[in-house]
């Protein structure tokens, strides 16, 4: 009975191996074809890709002949190409071709090599490759591919089309003189809008791509001979790094490469503006350009860069230095101007004039709330407003921020929730808060102000110097790609701060910023300044 029992196995064995050695070399698993060539056999090579891409309906597979005897397919996304460049450009030249092929000659490698690619295709862009995932990443990319039964060799050629947004002006980034032309989603198009302006062949783009199921195209920008090779090398080594399935927007690029990530301040900028970025590639920083999204980001940035403006450097340089100075008030006003309040009327009245005194007491006479309360009432209602407004559709959310502040204010003056002091108070802290230009580092000022607020509230104005000293200590301690954040006060670089707290005329701005343009200091050429040179009697 045992040997009965061995023998039928043994028959069993048997006759599986058999049936697994008929099968055909399609059938195999994907797996175990990804690393694979293309074969030449056109059959497999279709196999695959349709086993790779299976229910996709707009992957089209178009069959034609060359000679009338051999077959070749062309594959794409219909949604990716340029459907009239693969009629005229591609799909005509071929059938030409196949009509001065004698019937009895077989296409070859050859033959793609010297005659289709030099002769017959009039698209730009042409290439071929042998690897199928290689076939399969350029469909995915918008590409088109041609297999030719017995040639085992693919033609990759471009002609993506997708459609886009026009370039209009940046949203979060208007001027009133300046540039109106912003980045948009596609970064072919971004890429051309700063090469427009940076005509020059130290300009340099290095490709690659993020993302395991997105594969993202990310392209790095600098000026050779400008930036820092060490920077460039960090910043390769950052993006390689990364490792994960999506990259849908330059945020995702900011949280994975800064070096701090548990600081409430930025270390890069993301600006929708090409001219803001030539100007930092001037002064030997780095740009990451991201596809399908308008933002760039620049680095390693600095806080007092953070709090320029494009239409700093277009205007006359008295009015640029006035407008900037203001701007540092009311970045003081933004974070400490409620906790003021707070401490004022909760801890030190002897701070305030008596009549102003008087003034607050009587407006707060009837108010049920201690000062902390109000003041965190009235700020939660005022961003909630600003969120609501940002959220809804613009007509909508303009009308919904402007009726809503002014109706609530009043409506809780009238009903003795908050005195009207604090009204003003915050209507003022939350008009300082948009003078911030970069919106990223406006976002961080504002929780710092709710920090600010709860310090001040426990322990007065010993706890409005405490929080302070505590920003400054942070900053001080923060770098962006090894660049100190509070660069150039500290460390201190004197020649660097004709372009902080004001802006010294353009002739005068001789040198770049030493800590990023360390291989090119020298801008311009000295004695540059316009003096008078005419001769004639008035």
């Amino acid at each position: 009975m045992v040997n009965i029992r061995r023998t039928r196995k043994l028959k069993d064995l048997l006759e599986n191996r058999e049936k697994n050695e008929k099968q055909e070399p399609t059938e195999q698993p994907l797996e175990q074809t990804e690393t694979g060539m293309v074969s030449g056999t056109l059959d497999h090579d279709i196999h695959y890709l349709k086993t790779m891409f299976q229910q996709s309906s707009d992957l089209v597979y178009r069959s034609f002949q060359i000679g009338n005897q051999q077959d070749g397919q062309l594959i794409y996304f219909s949604g990716f190409v340029d459907q009239k460049t693969l009629d005229s450009a591609i799909m005509k030249p071929l059938l030409a071709y196949q009509d001065n092929t004698e019937s009895g000659t077989m296409f070859s490698t050859h033959d793609m090599d010297a005659f289709v690619l030099n002769q017959v295709f009039s698209v730009g862009k042409i290439s071929t490759g042998r690897k199928l995932q290689d076939v399969a990443d350029h469909i995915l990319s918008g590409g088109a591919v041609i297999l030719i039964d017995g040639v085992p060799q693919a033609l990759f050629i471009s002609a993506t089309s997708r459609e886009q947004r026009a370039i209009e002006e940046p949203t979060t980034e208007a001027v009133v003189r300046g540039p109106k032309e912003g980045f948009i989603e596609n970064i072919q198009t971004n890429i051309s809008l700063v090469r427009r302006r940076l005509k020059t062949h130290r300009l340099k783009v290095k490709p690659t791509k993020i993302g395991r199921l997105s594969q993202t195209d990310i392209a790095i920008t600098y000026i050779d001979g400008i930036v820092d090779p060490d920077l460039i090398e960090e910043v390769q080594q950052r993006l390689n790094r990364i490792d994960i399935d999506a990259i849908e927007e330059s945020g995702y690029i900011e949280e994975l490469l800064e070096d701090n990530p548990y600081s409430i301040f930025p270390q890069m900028l993301n600006t929708e503006r090409p001219d803001r970025l030539v100007g930092h590639l001037l002064e030997g920083k780095v740009g990451i350009l991201i596809d399908n999204t308008p933002f760039v980001l620049i680095l390693p940035i600095t806080f007092y860069e953070m709090m320029t403006a494009s239409e700093d450097y277009y205007g006359r340089y008295m009015i640029s230095s006035a407008i900037r100075l203001l701007r540092y008030l009311f970045l003081l006003i933004a974070i400490f101007f409620p906790s003021i309040y707070i401490a004022v009327t909760t801890f030190h009245q002897e701070l305030m004039p008596t009549n102003l005194l008087f003034s607050v007491a009587a407006s707060r006479e009837n108010v049920p709330f201690p000062a902390i309360v109000e003041v965190f009432l009235m700020e939660i209602s005022f961003e909630a407003l600003r969120e609501a407004g940002v959220r809804l559709p613009k007509p909508v959310g303009q009308a919904v921020s402007i009726a809503g502040a002014l109706v609530i204010g009043e409506s809780a003056v009238q009903a003795g929730l908050v005195s009207a002091p604090l009204v003003i108070v915050v209507a003022i802290t939350g008009i300082a808060s948009f003078m911030i230009p970069s919106y990223s580092l406006s976002g961080g000022i504002r929780v710092v102000r709710f920090g600010m607020m709860i310090l001040t509230s426990i322990l007065g104005m010993y706890g409005l110097l405490l929080g302070g000293f505590l920003i400054l200590i942070h900053m001080a301690r923060l770098r962006s790609f090894g660049v100190p954040y509070s660069a150039p006060i500290a460390p201190l670089h004197v020649s660097d701060l004709k372009d902080v707290f004001i802006r010294v005329p353009w002739w005068a701005m001789i040198k770049r910023p030493q800590e990023t343009a360390k291989r090119a200091p020298q801008r311009m050429k000295k004695f540059l300044r316009p003096h008078h040179h005419s001769k004639r009697k008035h």
